[in-house]
């Protein structure tokens, strides 16, 4: 299990994380939306995650969205390099009703996001600010150094959409690092 904290004048941020666990969370970011996100996320890629954030809310919730991603982001890669034995390639796609999301990733140590939303995907999710779910995918992927592709296949409703993105994350993550004893460094330059 990863440890780590992070504090700034924006925010005071906690997270334990356990790659291979049994998908329990513990999470009080202080943005709800969030919160609803990271229990999928630990749920469906079975790790375990705990995170504590206080943030400066009261201004809007970017920091502490923002903030919460690069300490799992740091996290996950203390948790994953040197890579070693693993799939290294995961993808997924996820339904939740009328929405549908992929996700692709490589766990390269080559930080690289694509993410293509549709026009929708803008405004408010509740309180949330659904901008920032592109801000939460973008901090996490390079400060956990993977390469992520994620798609919205088609979606009208903006929770489903973002719960599908989400989901489709932790699925692809849960494949990309299963053990593979045979994989050696997963990689033709021996290192990655």
């Amino acid at each position: 299990m990863i440890e780590l904290s992070r504090e700034t004048k924006e925010t005071q941020i906690s997270v334990k994380l356990e790659l291979y666990g049994q998908g329990e969370s513990n999470i009080n970011t202080g943005v709800g939306f969030l919160d609803h996100m990271l229990e999928a996320l630990a749920k469906h890629s079975h790790m375990n995650l705990e995170v504590s954030c206080n943030g400066d809310t009261h201004i809007d919730d970017h920091h502490s969205v923002e903030d919460v991603a690069i300490v799992i982001g740091q996290a996950l890669k203390k948790e994953l390099y040197p890579i070693k034995n693993i799939e290294r390639y995961g993808n997924a796609t996820v339904v939740m009703d009328e929405a549908s999301a992929t996700c692709d990733l490589d766990v390269s140590n080559r930080p690289f996001l694509v993410f293509e939303m549709p026009e929708i995907m803008s405004g408010k999710i509740g309180n949330f600010d659904v901008e920032l779910v592109e801000e939460f995918f973008r901090a996490f992927t390079f400060n956990a150094s993977l390469t992520l592709h994620l798609i919205c296949n088609r979606g009208k409703n903006k929770h489903h959409i973002a719960e599908a993105s989400f989901k489709a994350l932790a699925v692809a993550l849960r494949r990309g690092v299963s053990i593979n004893k045979n994989a050696g460094i997963p990689s033709t330059k021996g290192v990655l």
